[in-house]
C-alpha cells in the first residue's frame, strides 16, 4: 500500500472512530454539567410546598442541581437551617420576618417591611430577600359573593357596621386574641356580631360558610377554599392586619457565588398574585388532590419560565 493510500485509511478510521466515540457518550453530556448544588427548603403547608417547588424547577431549569429540604417545620427550624447553611434559599413573608424572626413592631406599608427585613437580615444573618411576590397571605375575614352583594359588604369598614346582622364563624382564640375581635372593634368600632359560632381550622368553616350556617369566616389571604368556592376577602382599608408578602430568603454568600439565581427567581416574583396563588392551592387542597409540585411545574410551563 502506497503512503498516500495510508493516509487515506489512517483518515477514514480516526473520523469512523470519532464518530462511534461521539454516539456513545451520554446525550448531553456537556450542556448537562451542573451549575452548582442549591438546597430549596420550605415550611410545612401547601403553598409553601407550591413556591418552594417553583424556585426548585426555575433553578433546575437553567442548569443547577437542586436538593430540596422541603417540609422543614415552622418559622424558627426554616430560619435555624438557612443561618447553618442547611438551606441555601426558602420562601418567607415579609411580616413573618419583621414580627416573628426580628420581633420588630409591626408597619402598615408593604415597601417599608420589605426595606426594614431586608436591611436587618443582611446585617444581622448575612441573608438577603429577593423580589417580592403581590399576594398577600395575611388574617383575613370572608364572605360568599350572594352574601356580600346582599349586605352591600365590600370593606372591614362595611362589616363593622352591619355585624350585628351576621353570624361570624372562626376559631376560639379569634374571639379572645387581641389581633381578633378585640382589635378588630378597636380599631374599626362596631364588629358585635348577631352570633360567634366557634369553628376549627381548614375545611369546616368554609363548609358552614357554604352551607349557611355563618355569613363571615375568619380566613387567610390566599386559602384555596377562597378561589375554589368564589368567595369574597374582604379589604382591610384600615390595614389593622399585617402585609405577608413572600419572597425567596437567600444566603448571601449563596448569591455572590450563584448571582443569576436573583434574575431567575425575580422573573416569578409578579406572577404570584391572590387569586393566582389561592387556585394554586386550591388544585393541592381541593378535591383534586394535586401534587405540589406538578401544580407548580404545570403553572412554569404555562408562563415560559421552564422547558
Amino acid at each position: 500500500m502506497n503512503t498516500k493510500n495510508s493516509i487515506k485509511l489512517f483518515t477514514f478510521s480516526f473520523l469512523i472512530g470519532a464518530v462511534l466515540l461521539a454516539a456513545c457518550a451520554p446525550a448531553g453530556s456537556n450542556q448537562d454539567e451542573s451549575l452548582g448544588t442549591i438546597a430549596v427548603g420550605s415550611k410545612d403547608f401547601t403553598e409553601q410546598f407550591i413556591v418552594a417547588e417553583m424556585y426548585a424547577q426555575i433553578l433546575e431549569n437553567a442548569g443547577f442541581t437542586v436538593e430540596r429540604k422541603l417540609n422543614l417545620g415552622g418559622t424558627p427550624i426554616a430560619q435555624e437551617a438557612i443561618l447553618n447553611g442547611d438551606i441555601d434559599l426558602y420562601p418567607e413573608y415579609t411580616s413573618t420576618g419583621l414580627l416573628t424572626v426580628l420581633k420588630l413592631s409591626p408597619i402598615q406599608d408593604a415597601q417599608e417591611i420589605y426595606s426594614t427585613v431586608n436591611e436587618n437580615y443582611e446585617e444581622q444573618f448575612n441573608l438577603t430577600w429577593l423580589e417580592t411576590s403581590p399576594f398577600n397571605n395575611t388574617q383575613a375575614l370572608a364572605m360568599t359573593r350572594a352574601t356580600a352583594e346582599e349586605y352591600d359588604i365590600r370593606t372591614y369598614s362595611d362589616l363593622s357596621e352591619k355585624a350585628a346582622e351576621l353570624i361570624l364563624g372562626g376559631p376560639a382564640e379569634f374571639m379572645e386574641r387581641e389581633d381578633g375581635i378585640k382589635g378588630l372593634q378597636e380599631a374599626y368600632g362596631g364588629f358585635e356580631f348577631k352570633e360567634v359560632r366557634q369553628l376549627g381550622t381548614g375545611s369546616l368553616r368554609y363548609q358552614a360558610l357554604m352551607d349557611g350556617q355563618v355569613d363571615v369566616v375568619v380566613a387567610f389571604g390566599t386559602d384555596g377554599a377562597i378561589k375554589g368556592n368564589d368567595l369574597i376577602v374582604l379589604i382591610d382599608d384600615q390595614v389593622f392586619y399585617p402585609i405577608y408578602n413572600i419572597a425567596p430568603v437567600v444566603r448571601m454568600d449563596t448569591l455572590d457565588d450563584y448571582p443569576q439565581i436573583a434574575e431567575l427567581l425575580n422573573e416569578l416574583a409578579p406572577l404570584l398574585t391572590d387569586d393566582v396563588m389561592s387556585g394554586l392551592n386550591w388544585q393541592v387542597d381541593g378535591p383534586e388532590g394535586r401534587e405540589p409540585a406538578d401544580v407548580a411545574r404545570e403553572f412554569l410551563l404555562e408562563n415560559d419560565l421552564i422547558e
